[in-house]
C-alpha cells in the first residue's frame, strides 16, 4: 500500500483500503491499493499487476457502486460524511477520455448550429470533469435533473 495522505484524509484512507482489500480477499482478486490525498479528498486506486485481475471491478457502474459503500463503510466508522474517490485499474482515466469524447460530440453539436447539447446522466465527480472540460474549450455547461437523472446541458459560451 502507498501512502501519501496525512491526518484525515490518511484515516479516511486507511478505512476505505482496509474495507477495500476485505472485498478483495472475499472476491480472490489480487490488487494493492494506494492512498493519496489531493485538494483536501482522499483517492484510493486498486491496481493490480495482473491486468484482468480487476477487470470485472473496473466498469464505470461498478466503480461508482464500490466508491459508495467504501464511502458508507468508512461514514460508519468515523461518523463523518465521506467523499474518497476510488479508481480501480485506471478506470477514472478511461472515463475521463470517454467523457472527453461525449464533450467533443456535444460541441460539434452545437458548432453544427444547435443551441444545446444534453448529456447523459452522470455522477457528480463526473459532471465535474465535464464542467472543466466544457469550460476549457469556452462552453458554458450546467447540470439539470435530480438525482440517477442528474446530467449536463452544455451550450456556447458567453
Amino acid at each position: 500500500m502507498t501512502e501519501t495522505a496525512s491526518g484525515h484524509e490518511l484515516d479516511e484512507g486507511e478505512l476505505g483500503a482496509d474495507y477495500l482489500e476485505a472485498l478483495l480477499d472475499i472476491a480472490d482478486l489480487d490488487g494493492d491499493i494506494e492512498i493519496e490525498a489531493k485538494n483536501g479528498r482522499t483517492y484510493l486506486s486498486v491496481v493490480s499487476e495482473e491486468t484482468g485481475d480487476l477487470q470485472r471491478l473496473s466498469k464505470p457502474d461498478v466503480v461508482q457502486a464500490l466508491q459508495e459503500l467504501t464511502r458508507l463503510a468508512v461514514q460508519q466508522k468515523t461518523g463523518e460524511f465521506s467523499r474518497l474517490i476510488l479508481d480501480v485499474a485506471g478506470s477514472r482515466d478511461k472515463r475521463a477520455d470517454e467523457l472527453k469524447g461525449l464533450v467533443d460530440a456535444a460541441i460539434n453539436t452545437i458548432e453544427d448550429g444547435a443551441a444545446s447539447a444534453a448529456l447523459p446522466s452522470m455522477s457528480s465527480y463526473e459532471r465535474k470533469l465535464v464542467h472543466d472540460l466544457a469550460s476549457e474549450r469556452g462552453y458554458h455547461s450546467e447540470s439539470h435533473g435530480e438525482g440517477a437523472d442528474r446530467h449536463t446541458v452544455i451550450t456556447p459560451g458567453e
